[in-house]
């Protein structure tokens, strides 16, 4: 299948696995590769930009097909050691990145000289405009299903991923309940040239997180994720368990009062002892709704080759048959 997606990155199959915290290591970004998408290394899980350019190596000797880094540019004082990651992908050779967060601009002129693609995530039409405006080669749209942040306003990928299509130039990929056939069809007649997955590839065998991990997402329904952070306009959307229940309650009770400081027991460097050590009670973790769709746990081969069965099935069989009727 070929898209403007599959062209613009040099992949088999318009399928990207979005960039995850303590998620995105060289093993699922190699694997996702082989099997024809786009696999993400996660460039602030690795503590320092030599760590990150070790870790591009060793996806380097898994891999032979393109991959890409995720970069999230942090509203924080104290920033991360930014040119100093972007030396070591740039020097790595990695031909793709993944931005999110604050606005990428200022860091897309050396990208761009050493002939590396962009491709922002945004939760809105204005600021996938913007992500346009500035020279990115394309955006991951996220509507409201997502795992991790949203955004603030809450338009879900059946009314954003039209939105976009009406409005921008540039491709974009749906981010936000995609798990299946059935979602990249569907990202496609919506105007999206692909599909963006984070939670369905956590759920796979290479990915390298604790089995309950992999268990407590097949487990889950549609039901059973909650948005936290909603009062400090930082929205996240995770997992229930015991930790996000406190977090709920502290909301509740501090109101508009509540500072970060309140929860940061649920929330600061919980991710290595949830999905290394597998303590799923350790605080909140990014999970979409989608894991509703999400039943077993095959390799990313198996899930990449089944979802471009069923697509093609989908587009050659029941839709085409709607046509002939």
């Amino acid at each position: 299948m070929k898209t403007r997606i599959t062209e613009l990155f040099g992949i088999e199959h318009p399928i990207i696995q979005g960039g995850m915290h303590f998620v995105g290591f060289a093993e699922l970004a190699a694997a996702v590769s082989n099997a024809g998408g786009l696999g993400i290394i996660t460039g602030l899980t690795q503590k320092t930009p030599e760590l990150l350019a070790k870790e591009i190596a060793r996806c380097r000797e898994m891999t032979d097909k393109p991959f890409g880094v995720n970069l999230t540019f942090l509203p924080v004082l104290t920033a991360p050691d930014y040119p100093g990651y972007i030396k070591a992908i740039i020097e790595g050779g990695v031909k793709a990145v993944e931005t999110a967060g604050n606005n990428p601009q200022k860091w897309l002129p050396v990208l761009k000289e050493h002939g590396i693609k962009v491709i922002h995530k945004c939760t809105s039409v204005r600021h996938s405009l913007k992500a346009e405006a500035i020279g990115c080669d394309a955006v991951s749209v996220d509507g409201f299903e997502c795992g991790g942040h949203p955004g603030e306003d809450d338009v879900p990928n059946f009314i954003l991923l039209p939105r976009a299509a009406e409005e921008l130039k540039i491709p974009f990929v749906a981010s936000g309940g995609m798990a299946d056939g059935r979602s990249l069809v569907a990202a496609l007649a919506l105007g999206a040239e692909g599909m963006n997955m984070g939670t369905r590839f956590i759920a796979t065998q290479e990915a390298p997180v604790h089995d309950n991990v992999k268990q407590a997402i097949v487990a889950a329904s549609e039901l059973d994720t909650r948005l936290v952070m909603r009062p400090l306009r930082n929205t996240e959307r995770v997992l229930r368990n015991a930790a996000v229940d406190v977090l709920l309650q502290k909301e509740r009770e501090l109101g508009a009062n509540l500072k970060f400081e309140d929860i940061i027991e649920q929330v600061a460097g919980v991710y290595p002892k949830i999905m290394l050590e597998g303590t799923m009670d350790a605080g909140a973790w990014s999970c979409g709704m989608v894991a509703g769709l999400i039943h077993d746990i095959p390799t990313c081969k198996e899930l990449i080759d089944r979802i471009m069965a069923e697509a093609n099935a989908i587009i050659h069989q029941r839709l085409a048959g709607f046509a002939a009727r």
